[in-house]
């Protein structure tokens, strides 16, 4: 199964696939694309370690919705993913990428979704979030990718302790050592069987 992972940052959860792929637990699954929302980000240096050829392909470089969104298909057309992976991926894919690749794309959210999560809830937002409405449990959540921004199926959910002290950046770092970097690679495996 063809793999192409969506980031827009250091890749971390790339980093997870990237590893579960070499000690054999990622399936039949294999990364072969990666694509990043922005220019320089660690994600492509990661994608460079292993050999899997990246693009960019930055909103901010087009005229408008419709240009950025024929750009994305025209990418994935080349890179013919069976599956897409949106792995910290910070924009929401138009329509026209949903409905082509409609159970297909899935994507790692923040929180144990329907908490904390839609539009504008990506980065430290779900975690500052939590912290405020003072939930002793959080976590994280694979889905679907539908047109609704984390509205899709929800194929995984692990969650996490919120502890006593914690800050946006303690809580986003232990959700994704205990619950995206585990639960991501597994449904990608289930998904390549």
């Amino acid at each position: 199964m063809r793999v192409t992972v969506f980031v827009s940052g250091g890749g971390s959860n790339l980093q997870a696939l990237l590893d579960a792929e070499k000690a054999g637990t990622l399936g039949k699954a294999q990364i072969t694309a990666v694509v990043a929302s922005r220019a320089g980000v660690y994600a492509l240096k990661r994608a460079e370690n292993h050999g899997i050829p990246s693009y960019v392909v930055s909103k901010k470089d087009f005229a408008g919705t419709a240009q950025w969104e024929a750009r994305l298909l025209e990418v994935l057309a080349e890179t013919a993913p069976d599956l897409i992976v949106l792995a910290g991926y910070l924009s929401i894919l138009g329509e026209g990428v949903v409905n082509r690749y409609a159970g297909r794309i899935i994507n790692i959210h923040p929180s144990l979704i329907p908490a904390f999560c839609g539009e504008g809830m990506y980065g430290l937002r779900p975690h500052i979030a939590a912290l405020e409405r003072g939930v002793k449990i959080t976590g994280a959540s694979v889905h679907y990718v539908n047109e609704i921004p984390d509205g899709g199926e929800i194929l995984a959910q692990k969650a996490v302790e919120v502890l006593e002290g914690d800050t946006p950046e303690i809580l986003q770092k232990r959700v994704m050592e205990q619950a995206e970097w585990i639960i991501l690679p597994q449904v990608v495996a289930e998904l390549s069987k």
